[in-house]
Order: structure tokens, then C-alpha cells, then sequence
């Protein structure tokens, strides 16, 4: 079994090592939607990991939306943000070793919407990012009785503190793809958005805002796993050649 579960943190995390000779050169952070799905559980992503040679966490983070905001859910002390700057990162460096000059973002819905926003305030760090069906402009679910409203003190607040909002001219990932179904209603436009924004400010992206493959569903993020992390690798490949 090429997964496992490690501790970090005092907080629980499924680990990905494929088989290789000389272990993984490149890594990749998944980060979960609201119904804290990991990808142990998941073949497709699994097979294509193992063919791409890509080791993979995917931290457990509660319905926390991967923000630098407290969420009590996920700990009463500590954002999720740090968490995964402070404590995940160095723990994939010192796994990996190398890991540190090739590590890639990936998220679904709420994890995909996290990824993006992480990808573009810290760049440095996370040079390939991509996202399915990210759930872009959540600050939609405020009041509604989630998680959001003891993060957040207002709707506004939170659409403040949206991907869109954290995008830097001159400071994006190199790497970066989205997709969504265009039948996922709820978060089809805020993605649009999302493209509009960086095609205006010239932000090298790819996107796939046109297949349908079951709208907002692990029929569709099934169907986008091989595309998603065949970007991936190619990106880490490119950093990696520029490092060099």
C-alpha cells in the first residue's frame, strides 16, 4: 500500500510515496474540500501519482477553507495557512530532501479555492498550482450557518480575503491551471472571473472553463486527474531545470 497516514503537528495527514529508486523529486500538497475527501481513497489520482512519480500529502484541515483566519474546527490557535507553511512544508522537506525546490499546490472546491489563494501570496513556495472546481468566491455561503461565519465577520470581509483578491502582477506562480464544469452552477463564475482578471493583468494561466464531466462531482474531478497532474509535473520539471 504506497499510502499511509503520518502525524504532524498533532494533526493527521495522508502520505503518497511512489515507487521510485532513488525516492520522489517532486511533491505535491493536496488540499481537501468541505467533505474532507484526501485522495487514499481515490484510484484514479492514485494511479496517475504513481505513474507521474509524484509523492503526495494531503493534510486533514477540517472545514477550515485554508485560510489565515482561525477556524475552530481545525485548532483554536493556529491558522490553517501557518499550519501548512510552518509545519507541513518543512515536514515535506525533510521527507523528501529536495522536495523544497519542486513543491506543487492542488486542491478541489474548497481545497481548490485554498491552493490558488496560497499560490498567490506565496509563490516562492508553491511555483505550480492548480485547482478543480475551486470554490472561488465562497464569501456566497456566508450566513448560512458554515464554518465561514466564525472566521469572518462580514460577507465583504470575507470576499476581501478571496483568491481574486490576493492576485500580485508581478508575483503569481509561474504554473498555474484551473478547470471547472460549466454546469457547476455555484462556482462557475467565480472561476471566469478568476481568468478574466489575470488575462487582463497578462498572468500566464491555463484554464479549462468547458468540459462537462458531471458538474460538481468526483465523476468530474476524476476525469480531470490525469490532465491536472500531468500539468503539474511538467511545471515541477520546469523549475526544477531552472534551478539547476
Amino acid at each position: 500500500m504506497p499510502w499511509s497516514t503520518v502525524d504532524i503537528g498533532g494533526k493527521q495527514a495522508d502520505v503518497f510515496d511512489p515507487a521510485v529508486a532513488h525516492g520522489p523529486h517532486f511533491v505535491l500538497v493536496y488540499l481537501h474540500g468541505v467533505g474532507l475527501e484526501t485522495l487514499i481513497d481515490r484510484p484514479v489520482f492514485t494511479h496517475w501519482l504513481e505513474q507521474l512519480q509524484l509523492a503526495c500529502i494531503c493534510p486533514h484541515g477540517q472545514r477550515c477553507w485554508w485560510g489565515d483566519r482561525i477556524c475552530a474546527e481545525f485548532d483554536p490557535r493556529l491558522t490553517p495557512e501557518r499550519y501548512l507553511l510552518d509545519q507541513v512544508v518543512p515536514f515535506v522537506q525533510e521527507r523528501w530532501k529536495h522536495a523544497h525546490r519542486a513543491l506543487a499546490l492542488l486542491g478541489i472546491s474548497m481545497g481548490g479555492q485554498g491552493a490558488l489563494r496560497l499560490g498567490f501570496k506565496y509563490s516562492e513556495v508553491f511555483p505550480v498550482v492548480a485547482a478543480i472546481s475551486a470554490a472561488i468566491e465562497y464569501h456566497q455561503l456566508y450566513g448560512q450557518g458554515t464554518t465561514i461565519d466564525e472566521m469572518y465577520d462580514s460577507m465583504e470581509q470575507c470576499r476581501q480575503d478571496s483568491a481574486i483578491l490576493h492576485v500580485h502582477p508581478s508575483k503569481s506562480p509561474p504554473h498555474i491551471f484551473f478547470g471547472i464544469d460549466p454546469d457547476d452552477d455555484t462556482w462557475y463564475r467565480g472561476n471566469d472571473r478568476l481568468h478574466e482578471k489575470l488575462r487582463a493583468l497578462g498572468i500566464p494561466h491555463e484554464i479549462d472553463l468547458t468540459t462537462r464531466a458531471g458538474g460538481h462531482s468526483w465523476d468530474y474531478f476524476n476525469h480531470m486527474a490525469e490532465r491536472v497532474l500531468k500539468f503539474i509535473r511538467a511545471g515541477l520539471e520546469e523549475q526544477s531545470r531552472r534551478l539547476l
